[in-house]
């Protein structure tokens, strides 16, 4: 299923990648979201070369265009593609198998190498890198809140099984994080083929550098929504782990959704009395847990979140049964 809008520059490759798939037996819906230039062109020289390649029109942006992709498709399974990516000869087939292995109600993802490598700043190098190392289902699920851990280019889902769950959402929240964390909160599970199968293109001008739905702020709402249903959070009274702009802002949000915050838990010494948003602010290394509640790890600093991961481990906490990595 692949989306696109004025992607002239792009769409030969990427199309080319999948006539050269191992995997045969798949169809590529195309949606076209009001292109101006001559990538619908492009689009038909496939149709009428491969009948695999069907074309459609849709618009009204691109979670109607993505849920169009879904009402259109025949398949079983889908394998979300972008129009400026490329996939490796394996792709579909790797993760048709690792999908029937694993059923219906499982995203599988795969490796991702972003690309060209002069467009590629050395902390979205890192980003891949986190994506990368996350394989199993219990590693992707414990790190669901730090990030999304599923490029969404490299998805392979069920489709009847998403599309009964709503699709993809447009609620002004990151349409991909916002979709795997419904997902996962209906008991789906992820996992990732341990090779490269996508080369994900990185350009200042991706859909996610300008779209409002991709901010900050939309993440922290979109993590809010659904963090009080990790079950160590059900009870929804909490200390945040962090006292910067991270635990500040991600505050907010949880106290809209009816988080109480006990305190913030800040990893640097602070002066007595000091509070955020309402509640006070406490050293961590003199914290005392006296009500067993549970932290919410919230630091986007780098090393930080990792440093207060290690702290929290030294005192016999363990992630998802007492805190929750997010940031």
């Amino acid at each position: 299923m692949l989306p696109f809008k004025d992607s002239e520059r792009f769409l030969e490759p990427a199309l080319g990648s999948l006539v050269s798939q191992t995997l045969t037996d798949f169809e590529v819906i195309m949606v076209d979201n009001g292109s101006s230039d001559s990538s619908r062109k492009i689009a038909l020289g496939f149709c009428e070369n491969d009948s695999r390649f069907k074309l459609y029109q849709s618009g009204g942006g691109l979670v109607r265009v993505l849920n169009s992709g879904l009402d259109h498709a025949q398949g079983r399974w889908v394998a979300r593609f972008d129009s400026d990516d490329l996939c490796h000869p394996d792709r579909l087939l790797l993760q048709l198998e690792a999908a029937e292995e694993n059923g219906e109600k499982t995203v599988v993802s795969c490796r991702v190498r972003s690309f060209p490598d002069s467009a590629v700043s050395s902390g979205y190098r890192q980003y891949e890198s986190w994506i990368n190392d996350l394989e199993s289902s219990e590693d992707i699920q414990h790190n669901l809140f730090v990030e999304s851990p599923v490029p969404h280019p490299s998805a392979f889902y069920g489709r009847e099984a998403v599309i009964e769950a709503g699709g993809y959402s447009d609620c002004g929240l990151p349409e991909d994080y916002e979709l795997w964390l419904r997902l996962w909160s209906r008991g789906f599970r992820f996992i990732r083929v341990p090779k490269t199968l996508l080369a994900w293109r990185e350009r200042p001008d991706r859909f996610s550098r300008i779209s409002s739905a991709y901010s900050l702020t939309s993440f922290y709402r979109t993590k809010a929504k659904y963090l009080g249903l990790v079950p160590c959070l059900q009870g929804k009274r909490v200390f945040v782990a962090g006292a910067g702009q991270t635990a500040r802002r991600l505050g907010k949000h949880i106290q809209r959704e009816g988080f109480v915050i006990e305190a913030f838990l800040s990893p640097v010494p602070v002066r007595e009395g000091q509070l955020l948003r309402g509640c006070p602010v406490v050293d961590i290394s003199r914290w005392k847990n006296t009500q067993k509640l549970p932290i919410v790890v919230a630091t986007r600093i780098p090393g930080a979140a990792q440093a207060v991961q290690g702290y929290l481990e030294s005192r016999g906490l363990v992630n998802w049964k007492n805190f929750v990595l997010c940031s």
